[in-house]
């Protein structure tokens, strides 16, 4: 069973010295023109000494059918400055910054130091909200059929939807990692279907850049994922202790 260990402790508002990803040495950063917006650009950084400095070009990604809004993660939900809140079946990506869970993939193994599942025909994760398993990878042939009763991601989607390789290769991004009812679930970064395919509320991107991202994450160095709009990253950005960037699109 893979689950969402991170918890909500220590979460502070923007303003505070001190963020909860302070431990943080890699940090992927995903930005977007609007909270409506289904698309948006990827980087990743790498902490060196009290700054950030950017370790590859950035790239294009998919994100939520509907664009974003505030998730539960690190951050206290910053609703003050407007945007959305995000809801189970909403088609929103999660907003705010997010560690980085166990990676997994229908191969026995992969390039990558993080954790890794071997997913199997019978791992479901549990998107039925007040589900005891709710917002959990699990294996129906331990905890049960009747436990993913009703969920709609069957992990080895090759096998339950004609051939899907879309989670081939990806990652645990730990939105609502207590498991709030309602407050969404199976969060993922993962491959793409297309450049225009968007998605229910994961990150999509290339083979290549998901194989790149693997190989990059450390645990030791506490790799968070951030996603927001561009306005709501600039008004955080110092307060979040975040990266400096141009803000131009990747090319689509």
């Amino acid at each position: 069973m893979l689950t969402f260990a991170v918890t909500l402790a220590g979460v502070a508002h923007a303003g505070t010295a001190k963020t909860p990803w302070h431990d943080a040495r890699q940090m992927i950063v995903v930005t977007t023109a609007g909270w409506n917006v289904d698309h948006g650009t990827l980087r990743t950084f790498e902490r060196a000494g009290d700054g950030w400095r950017e370790v590859r070009a950035a790239v294009p990604v998919t994100v939520g059918k509907n664009g974003a809004g505030w998730g539960l993660g690190l951050n206290a939900p910053q609703t003050d400055g407007g945007g959305p809140v995000k809801r189970e079946g909403d088609n929103r990506s999660p907003a705010g910054v997010f560690r980085i869970g166990d990676s997994f993939g229908y191969a026995a193994s992969v390039d990558t130091a993080m954790p890794y599942l071997a997913l199997n025909a019978t791992e479901y994760c549990v998107d039925v909200s007040g589900a005891k398993h709710y917002n959990r990878i699990v294996d129906a042939s331990v905890v049960g059929a009747a436990a993913v009763k009703g969920s709609t991601e069957p992990m080895r989607r090759d096998l339950h939807a004609y051939g899907d390789q879309r989670y081939r290769m990806g990652f645990v991004i730990e939105q609502n990692p207590a498991n709030v009812p309602q407050a969404g679930s199976c969060i993922f970064a993962h491959l793409w279907k297309s450049p225009s395919d968007a998605t229910a509320g994961c990150t999509a991107m290339t083979p290549a850049v998901m194989q790149s991202l693997l190989a990059w994450l450390k645990p030791e160095d506490h790799p968070v994922f951030v996603l927001l709009p561009q306005g709501e990253y600039e008004r955080l950005r110092t307060a979040w202790q975040l990266p400096a960037f141009a803000a131009t699109d990747a090319a689509r």
